[in-house]
């Protein structure tokens, strides 16, 4: 595939994008070979631009997908609210792509893993009980949606890294001044890509997650942030107002476990149309 086919199949899709959306600001800084991403900061969203891949021939001529749903995962179309308790589906927000839901399942989720064993230092045996908190959150959410380790973190939809979320100044707007942030725990941030389809032949609207999470937090505050972060990147990208639910904007003394209301909204979100997970289609095509 030529270079020029490659930048011309990105400015298509980010002018789509631009064009679904006037309102954003998403697209201020974007420059070629890049796309949007947008993070979360445990309470705090911002926008950046990421790497973008994508492989498509006649490029100029395709459009985004109008939106259509997915048929549910199995088991959110077999939940069953056993409380009556109710929802936060008016906290989420949407992309211009649609609501962030996954398609193919299960979704793949890389972990980053200690590379000596745990009984060679104090550090390694503390990247491994990193590794087991973690692990709690993601067999938590398994209940819920398919999901499936994987150990190379290019066959990942969504990444998780000991890492502790980096500190970027923020302009204050009153003073003039860039502020330093506080040191965040984690931070969970998206990017759109297309992906190679053989049947149909033009490329997908996809989507990638990585989760940073810090190493210096205690076992019960790396499990409870690590299931926060991994709602967000499987479809809950906004905040409940309830501290009784595991996406409760901020931490709390005792982190809660996922809620029904959590469940509740997830559902909610797999049954909107989105963008994402189909395919480009040609002009003239797109009913």
């Amino acid at each position: 595939m030529s270079a020029i086919a490659f930048i011309v199949s990105l400015l298509v899709v980010l002018t789509q994008l631009e064009q679904v959306d006037a309102q954003t600001t998403w697209l201020a800084s974007v420059k070629p070979n890049s796309i949007l991403s947008s993070k979360d900061n445990y309470g705090r969203i911002v926008s950046v631009s990421n790497e973008f891949l994508v492989s498509e021939a006649d490029s100029s001529q395709l459009v985004l997908p109008n939106p259509q749903t997915h048929s549910l995962p199995t088991k959110l179309e077999q939940w069953q609210n056993p409380t009556g308790a109710d929802d936060y589906f008016s906290e989420i927000k949407p992309t211009p792509a649609g609501y962030l839901v996954w398609s193919e399942f299960p979704v793949k989720v890389y972990l980053e893993r200690p590379t000596e064993p745990p009984e060679a230092s104090a550090s390694a045996k503390r990247f491994q009980d990193w590794v087991d908190d973690v692990l709690t959150a993601v067999e938590d959410w398994s209940i819920y949606l398919p999901l499936k380790l994987v150990t190379q973190v290019e066959d990942a939809d969504i990444s998780i890294l000991r890492s502790s979320p980096p500190l970027k100044p923020v302009l204050n707007r009153e003073t003039g001044r860039f502020d330093l942030p506080r040191a965040r725990s984690a931070e969970a941030s998206y990017k759109f890509y297309l992906r190679e389809a053989l049947d149909p032949p033009h490329p997908i609207l996809s989507h990638k997650f990585t989760i940073l999470l810090s190493p210096d937090q205690i076992i019960e505050q790396t499990t409870a942030t690590a299931r926060h972060e991994l709602g967000h990147a499987l479809g809950i990208w906004g905040h409940s107002p309830l501290e009784t639910d595991a996406l409760y904007f901020s931490k709390v003394r005792n982190p809660p476990q996922i809620s029904a209301r959590d469940i509740n909204t997830l559902k909610r979100i797999y049954e909107q149309p989105t963008r994402l997970g189909w395919s480009l289609v040609l002009k003239g095509e797109n009913s």
